[in-house]
């Protein structure tokens, strides 16, 4: 069926017209600019837009239907959102990388339109695998952070599967993407703070830890919700994994201190009741501020420092006493009984924190020293990666610290050479400027 025959507005053929030419020319960055340019028409005409969509060519004209999609899932209320949802899966399958590279904004908001009408929905499930299409389509390389991680993490938090976002979590990012000429900092907050709870959720507190640092500490000159949020958190994950709340680096932005900690006084409360070693001045704590805990949807990480205070005095036991009866034990830490404690035992004995074996015939506890002697080859093949790991971050390092040196800019702040004496520019015919060089 033609778009002549649907009787449709100049502007829409127009649109095809344009979108076809230059795609063919081979000039996609005109082809964007005029793309950026059409939205509203093609907002105006959201009824014709599947018939456009039908005369377009999904590796041709990538970016057309790109735009088109973006539209469609702007639209005020989306009559079938299964059509659209197998539209968005075919073309975040099939498109044409290098084409979608050169409107990387409108990829990235593609997938955060996507992402939201997934989330109101309550169907995350669906758009895990595709966004983690999205992302290697886009990406110039796996060490490259782009907007649609948040996107991905978030999907994974609310369908609480998280293995998908943990393979690009467990990559260190060295690159931002720049979409549109800039990265928006709310998307590189939401990756570190979703990526932080993440591996809270599964118990890997030093990784969340130093994710939800880098949410706090990223420079700001404003208050950010994401960045209390991750505040709290960064507070609750330091005391279940170190027993204290060290100070944040001298680069943390002002607004830290100023506005962010007053902000978080129950989980600073919470801090100081934890290094008394006191279980009982911390369920205090907890009781006095359940509200708050439960309203910032904490409670379940706060009982767990609860539970890691526990552990950690049980662990002072082991520096002090060769053997020690749970009954003895439940009463040090200050635990509800014997069995209470031998559970708490069993617990730490298969994740690795302690080393003990329990008589079972009269309840003693012995506590052993660890069985590690540092010679197996599993601790070599261990030692081997943690040195390749080194390796890599030194080369990383050196490359990056090349790329510094010769970045124009940064050459031009460190001399305080103006930027027209720089090499490879030119000087207006009859300037009289004179070069000016720092002492």
């Amino acid at each position: 069926m033609s778009l002549q025959s649907l009787k449709m507005a100049t502007p829409l053929e127009q649109f095809v017209v344009n979108v076809r030419n230059l795609s063919s020319q081979g000039n996609f960055e005109q082809l964007c600019d005029f793309i950026s340019k059409s939205t509203d028409v093609l907002l105006k005409n959201g009824a014709h837009l599947d018939d456009v969509l039908a005369t377009l060519d999904l590796q041709e004209h990538s970016l057309g239907i790109l735009a088109i999609l973006c539209v469609k899932l702007n639209l005020p209320t989306i009559p079938e959102f299964e059509v659209l949802f197998a539209q968005v899966q075919e073309f975040l399958t099939s498109c044409h990388g290098e084409q979608v590279r050169y409107a990387p904004n409108t990829f990235a908001d593609l997938c955060h339109l996507f992402t939201q009408s997934l989330v109101e929905r309550q169907q995350p499930m669906r758009g895990i695998d595709l966004l983690c299409r999205a992302i290697s389509k886009i990406q110039l390389f796996p060490s490259q952070l782009t907007s649609i991680h948040a996107d991905l993490c978030q999907l994974c938090l609310v369908g609480r599967c998280f293995k998908p976002a943990l393979q690009f979590l467990d990559t260190d990012v060295t690159d931002i993407s720049k979409e549109g000429g800039y990265y928006d900092a709310k998307y590189f907050l939401l990756y570190f703070y979703y990526g932080g709870m993440i591996y809270a959720a599964v118990k890997n507190y030093e990784r969340a830890l130093y994710f939800f640092e880098i949410a706090v500490t990223t420079p700001s000159m404003a208050v950010s919700h994401i960045m209390l949020e991750a505040y709290k958190k960064y507070i609750l994950v330091a005391l279940i994994l170190q027993g204290k709340v060290a100070n944040l680096p001298k680069y943390a932005s002002q607004v830290v201190g100023r506005f962010i900690k007053p902000l978080s006084q129950a989980y600073h409360d919470l801090a100081t009741a934890y290094t008394t070693n006191n279980p009982d001045e911390v369920r205090t704590v907890i009781n006095k501020h359940t509200d708050t805990f439960t309203r910032d949807s904490n409670m379940g990480m706060v009982k767990q420092c609860l539970s890691s205070l526990y552990k950690k005095n049980i662990q002072r036991l082991t520096k002090t006493f060769l053997t020690l009866s749970l009954t003895d034990m439940a009463n040090r830490v200050q635990l509800s009984g014997p069995k209470e404690a031998e559970k708490y035992i069993l617990h730490m004995i298969e994740d690795g924190e302690i080393f003990a074996s329990i008589n079972q015939k009269d309840g003693m506890v012995v506590f052993l020293d660890s069985p590690e002697k540092y010679n197996s080859p599993s601790m070599f093949k261990r030692l081997e990666e943690e040195m390749k790991k080194c390796i890599q971050l030194d080369e990383k390092l050196k490359q990056m610290d090349q790329d510094i040196a010769v970045n124009r800019k940064y050459v031009q702040k460190s001399s305080g050479v103006q930027e027209d004496d720089l090499p490879g520019t030119s000087t207006p015919v009859g300037s009289s400027k004179v070069p000016t060089y720092s002492m």
